[in-house]
């Protein structure tokens, strides 16, 4: 506030009083009588236009700026209202079409692999019996021994066959000096004859009781080769190279191979160099098995062992019973990785229907009443073709009809998919993807 300079006189005393800009100035009249007037007024070194018109034009002003302002801001809200709802039409008609992700088929189809179990068996395996009767004398082989052919296995003791096999000798003997004296009667009496000291009957009686001597001494050598062949087997000889499986036999145990016993298996023996194994394949798989194909075949004693076979036969019948076809592998056992009678899982690849097939996901299929169908995308809109199946792979099928390389295929498809559906088609993320 300024200071107010105040004048007085007798007859009139001014009063300014000045404030803030605008400066108003307080004129006192006082008159002698102590009366006076005060003016209010506003000091200005120019002078204006009147208070009242300034004041009516700046309101004027105001509200053309405030009613300017005010139509920009209605302009501005409305045109952000319409692309918001322009945007959520977008949103919404993208939003009302199905993404999807698709992957192609792979062109031909894998070999498909299956296990069956099988059975080994030794290439040779047989009983080994006594061929004559005594009592067993010693034995040199006991279970898995590695025998050689020809190896002596066993000694019987045979005192029976002893004395027949003697018995037949000197009736050799008989028989060879009966032959002999027949001979020198025979040629006695044919040269009688020539001299027609004897008559014809007796020379013909002659020479044929010489050769009923021939026959008779061709008996007795028979009967003796017989005798020594029972007398060799005394000597139990192992067949063919191989290992003692099984002794059933002890010193002293009596072997009997007569008519009225039960002949006793004494030795059993398996070439294990080389073994077989039985395999049963289904009757679906039958027209896939082929001689020569090669197989690997695997066992739950060694898992991490592999060992390599070939198909060397197989029955090319179907065994009515179990419907299977009867396969034997033949397998190179030379290192004795495997053993006779094991149980085994044999791994073959059946070969594919050919390079016309594909395969696809099985997350693809849709099981509908009117056969099996998959999506298929084409210009962005869902078609369901049929398709035939030839292998199940478990993850994925064999298709070998419906489908073409470039065929965008729907995985996980809904249930309520149907032809004609507009989709919005995007390739699978690589966990997805076959």
């Amino acid at each position: 506030m300024k200071d107010t300079p105040m004048q007085s006189s007798r007859g009139t005393q001014e009063i300014e009083v000045y404030s803030p800009e605008p400066e108003i100035v307080l004129d006192e009249e006082v008159s002698s009588g102590g009366r006076g007037h005060v003016h209010v007024g506003s000091r200005s070194e120019e002078s204006g236009p009147p208070p009242s018109s300034v004041s009516r034009t700046g309101i004027a002003i105001g509200a053309v700026i405030v009613a300017i302002l005010l139509g920009a801001a209605i302009v501005a809200g409305i045109a952000s209202r319409s692309k918001d709802r322009s945007e959520l039409n977008d949103a919404t008609a993208i939003a009302a079409v199905p993404t999807v992700f698709t992957t192609k088929p792979s062109g031909g189809s894998a070999a498909q692999e299956i296990t069956l179990p099988g059975n080994t068996q030794a290439f040779t395996d047989t009983p080994i019996y006594a061929r004559t009767s005594g009592y067993l004398r010693h034995w040199y082989a006991d279970i898995g021994a590695h025998v050689r052919q020809g190896q002596l296995l066993a000694d019987i003791e045979t005192p029976e066959l002893d004395q027949q096999l003697l018995q037949a000798q000197a009736d050799l003997l008989s028989a060879k000096a009966n032959m002999d004296l027949a001979q020198t009667t025979s040629v006695r009496w044919q040269a009688l004859l020539e001299k027609h000291a004897v008559s014809k009957q007796e020379t013909d009686q002659v020479v044929s009781d010489y050769a009923a001597k021939q026959a008779a001494y061709a008996s007795s050598q028979a009967n003796v080769r017989r005798l020594q062949e029972l007398q060799s087997y005394e000597r139990v000889l192992a067949p063919f190279d191989g290992i003692i499986t099984v002794r059933n036999t002890d010193i002293g145990a009596l072997i009997g191979t007569g008519s009225g016993s039960t002949p006793k298996e004494l030795f059993h023996e398996a070439a294990v160099g080389k073994l077989l194994v039985y395999v049963a394949v289904p009757e679906v798989y039958a027209d896939s098995i082929r001689d020569g194909q090669k197989v690997t075949i695997t066992q739950d004693a060694n898992p991490g062992q592999i060992i390599e076979g070939t198909i060397s036969r197989n029955s090319n019948a179907i065994d009515q019973t179990s419907r299977t076809l009867n396969v034997q592998v033949g397998v190179d056992n030379a290192s004795g990785q495997l053993k006779p009678g094991a149980y085994v899982f044999v791994h073959m690849k059946l070969p594919s229907n050919g390079s016309h097939t594909f395969t696809i996901p099985s997350n693809t299929l849709l099981f509908r009443a009117e056969g099996l169908r998959v999506g298929v995308v084409r210009d962005d809109v869902v078609t369901l073709v049929p398709i035939t199946i030839g292998h199940d792979f478990g993850g994925t099928v064999e298709v070998t009809s419906g489908l073409g390389p470039d065929d965008q295929i729907v995985l996980d498809p809904s249930d309520s998919l149907i032809s004609g559906t507009k989709v919005l088609a995007k390739p699978a993320p690589k966990e997805k993807k076959l």
